[in-house]
């Protein structure tokens, strides 16, 4: 596709639809933010409260559970309340979870702060996708819907740099900074920046003009669509198009519920979750959450191990660019596939450099020349993941469904995502003290093999497909 000229309409219409996807995309940072702060904090939170490793891990792992209940919920309400409203619910419940957090005062209170800050990222995560695909011309869905994946890589980063930042300046997580406060509790007050800017942005955000549709608003719904369509597209047609979808699901009922005949659910649905389920199982989550115990494995001092990570960290926002320039021109299925195998490969490869490894738990270590071979994988396995599964997960489950369950099957779908992010983050640890490193890698290994077979059976291309064309197109093969 040729680029508009600058100053044109179409131009001009290219640069709202792609300001409006970056700002939905904030909270996407808002989930990589939350995800990765709790690692700067969570030695000395065991060390203030005085916890055991399981409180420790529940305090850690509640979040995802309750990001799975926000996901969930997240959808329904989007299409009760509308899109950018419920994006204001979750600001406001991660802004003063962020400062609650701040301030608790034993484990248990804190944990609950945790899941609150849960519930306002998971509807964060269900929201940004769909709103994006549902505002973005078909030619820029992908690139457009790649920026949650960005945002949530930059959100990682960020709050790695924050926590360092704090950490240095204190002289560790556990000493006080500012106003008596040790630095881990400013750790989780500086989220409330990101929290309010997505906030503020949200109430200035126009509403989806699907969901303006379905509500009878068809006025401010050609307003938002002449907005971001240019020239070439009429805003009329684009409306009449939505109506039509909208009677076909009225008419059959049942395309309106997420039930059927499948185990209760519709298969298009079941593709939303368990893709979302393969996500998560290849183990990506573990090379961030216990990348240190990982890099000091292969030989590197604690200080190190952090740079390294931080390193990871800046790589999987790098890589996630090279979604955004080819998701649009390749297509979907093939940047999975290749995805898939190249997950599949360098975890096969880490999984066979642990079988060398001595010692155990925390304290393993790899021999030369099986350390460096484990890095160069670990970093091989964050390109290929980061470059496909990342970002296109969140692009496909924002557009693969069609329009009346569009909201609610994203939401189911981003439940399952998270509910697998907590299992894996959950069950790493025993495994890695059970079994050592290389059982867990070669079953991630699995998954990304598993994970390219279900692509090429059941993922529809939807690269250039209109959104109210959806139905026919993610029902061929589910």
């Amino acid at each position: 596709m040729t680029s508009p000229a600058p100053g044109s309409a179409a131009h001009s219409a290219h640069r709202k639809a792609t300001a409006l996807a970056f700002a939905a995309a904030v909270g996407g940072f808002l989930f990589g933010f939350d995800s990765s702060v709790i690692n700067g904090a969570v030695d000395a939170i065991e060390g203030q409260f005085d916890l055991n490793s399981t409180v420790t891990g529940l305090v850690v792992a509640i979040a995802l559970l309750g990001c799975a209940l926000g996901a969930w919920s997240g959808g329904k309400l989007a299409d009760r309340w509308g899109r950018t409203h419920v994006m204001v619910l979750g600001a406001v419940l991660f802004f003063v979870s962020s400062i609650l957090s701040a301030i608790a005062w034993s484990a248990w209170d804190l944990a609950i702060w945790r899941f609150m800050a849960g519930v306002g990222i998971g509807i964060a995560s269900v929201i940004a996708p769909a709103y994006i695909a549902e505002i973005a011309p078909a030619a820029m869905r992908g690139r457009l819907g790649s920026l949650q994946q960005l945002a949530i890589t930059v959100g990682i980063f960020a709050a790695l740099l924050s926590d360092q930042i704090l950490a240095t300046a204190a002289g560790s997580a556990a000493n006080e900074l500012w106003f008596g406060w040790e630095a881990w509790r400013w750790m989780f007050l500086v989220a409330v920046v990101p929290a309010a800017v997505y906030g503020i942005l949200a109430l200035r955000m126009p509403e989806s003009p699907r969901y303006l549709v379905t509500k009878d608003r068809d006025d401010e719904a050609r307003a938002v669509l002449a907005s971001v369509l240019g020239p070439d597209e009429h805003p009329d047609d684009r409306i009449n198009e939505i109506r039509r979808s909208i009677a076909v699901d009225e008419e059959n009922a049942e395309l309106g519920s997420l039930k059927g005949d499948r185990f209760g659910l519709k298969p298009i649905v079941w593709v939303g979750i368990v893709m979302a389920i393969f996500q998560q199982f290849v183990g990506i989550n573990v090379i961030f959450y216990y990348s240190t115990t990982l890099w000091q494995a292969v030989g590197f001092d604690e200080s190190q191990a952090f740079l390294v990570s931080t390193i990871t960290a800046v790589t999987n926002v790098a890589v996630t660019f090279i979604a955004i320039a080819l998701i649009d021109k390749v297509g979907r299925r093939p940047l999975l596939l290749i995805g898939s195998a190249g997950m599949a490969v360098s975890l096969g490869l880490m999984a066979v450099c642990f079988t060398q490894a001595t010692g155990s738990g925390d304290s393993i270590s790899l021999p030369d020349p099986w350390s460096i071979i484990a890095l160069v994988s670990a970093n091989a396995f964050v390109v290929f993941f980061g470059a496909t599964w990342g970002p296109l997960m969140w692009v496909l489950l924002g557009e693969m469904f069609p329009n009346r369950i569009r909201a609610a099957a994203l939401g189911v779908g981003a439940a399952a995502n998270w509910i697998a992010n907590f299992v894996i983050t959950l069950t790493f640890p025993p495994m890695l003290d059970t079994f050592g490193p290389a059982i867990p890698y070669l079953m991630y290994c699995v998954f990304a093999v598993l994970s390219f077979f279900f692509v090429l059976g059941k993922i529809p291309e939807t690269k250039g497909v209109e959104l109210e064309d959806m139905a026919g197109e993610a029902y061929k093969r589910a």
